[in-house]
């Protein structure tokens, strides 16, 4: 049971997207191995055609779902370039499934840099010395960067690069899936109608 009063087989009576989500995540952070707030996200090129990669959720609320990223990697450009996305999750020791997609915006400046500054340092000065989705020639060239800037900022405070920021997913429509018997799934789906949000129940 949750704080909200939903069993596993009733969260079809959520009336708002968020507490629910918040409620799934916390199950999945009991119960998955690894990463329960990792995540496939899609975007588009300029050509149409779509990419997904693995990412990890590092915040949430009612504005959005808050990613971090390079923004000049290939998943940074073409968020920039068409401003929508789609994640989903997927935690299969659960069984469950929830699918988000809207509207892109970047996040504040303070909030890239508050979170910047909790990363580990280590994860600080690889946000410096790795060009992301660019050619590699070798191992070598990575680490002799990583030495580069781990001398260059020896000392004192990693200032966030530029380049490198979070994005926030304004959902437009966040749907849930729970596995059931016989492929009769429960699935509800939740889309923005200005201010306020419409339930919808689909068939599996």
């Amino acid at each position: 049971m949750t704080e909200t009063g939903l069993t596993t087989g009733d969260f079809t009576a959520a009336e708002e997207p968020y507490q629910l989500f918040a409620e799934w995540l916390e199950d999945a952070t009991a119960s998955e191995p690894n990463d329960a707030n990792a995540l496939a996200l899609a975007t588009v090129d300029a050509d149409g055609l779509p990419n997904v990669r693995m990412v990890l959720l590092k915040g949430f609320d009612h504005r959005g779902f808050v990613f971090y990223t390079n923004f000049e990697s290939r998943k940074g450009e073409e968020i920039l370039g068409a401003m929508k996305a789609a994640m989903c999750f997927h935690w299969k020791s659960l069984r469950r499934q929830v699918r988000i997609r809207g509207a892109v915006e970047q996040v504040s400046n303070s909030e890239a840099d508050e979170y910047y500054a909790s990363r580990p340092r280590g994860s600080r000065i690889g946000a410096w010395a790795s060009k992301q989705s660019r050619p590699l020639e070798g191992r070598f060239a990575l680490e002799k960067a990583v030495a580069e800037y781990t001398a260059k900022y020896a000392i004192g405070q990693i200032p966030r690069p530029p380049h490198w920021s979070g994005f926030r997913i304004v959902p437009q429509s966040i749907e849930f899936w729970h596995d059931r018997p016989f492929r009769l799934h429960d699935r509800v789906v939740f889309s923005r109608t200005d201010k306020t949000w419409e339930k919808t129940r689909l068939y599996p």
